[in-house]
């Protein structure tokens, strides 16, 4: 392979600035979240609108169902995968300092992922219940 076109792209490599061959995938999974969301989102608005007025028992026996916990988790992952995804994405765009820029990313991944994995078990301890 040689050339310019070559030279090019090793030389953009060597800069970071070549294809990483992540772009495609990281735009497949922002609308794949975002098309999950949706319908999740629905969801979750006519769940609370159905238990407004509804006491602590009544919500616990609800999440204790047999489809509110998958819906609810479903909704959690889809949820803090987007939110990650669009973070990581605004970062990448605005920060300028590569140093700043991979511990953003990292810490926003980090946190999504706690935060989630936090959320996801709560719904867990509840749905199962002693």
């Amino acid at each position: 392979m040689n050339g310019p076109t070559a030279f090019g792209s090793r030389f953009r490599r060597l800069g970071g600035l070549g294809s990483a061959r992540e772009g495609a995938a990281h735009w497949w999974a922002q609308r794949l979240t975002a098309l999950a969301l949706v319908p999740l989102v629905f969801w979750f608005v006519a769940s609370l609108a159905a238990l407004t007025g509804a006491g602590h028992g009544e919500v616990v026996a609800w999440l204790r169902g047999p489809i509110a916990p998958v819906m609810m988790i479903a909704l959690l992952a889809a949820g803090f995968h987007h939110l990650q995804l669009g973070l990581a994405e605004v970062i990448e765009d605005y920060v300028h300092n590569q140093a700043a820029k991979i511990t953003l990313i990292i810490a926003v991944k980090g946190g999504a992922a706690l935060c989630a994995l936090v959320s996801i078990l709560s719904v867990l301890r509840i749905a199962l219940g002693p």
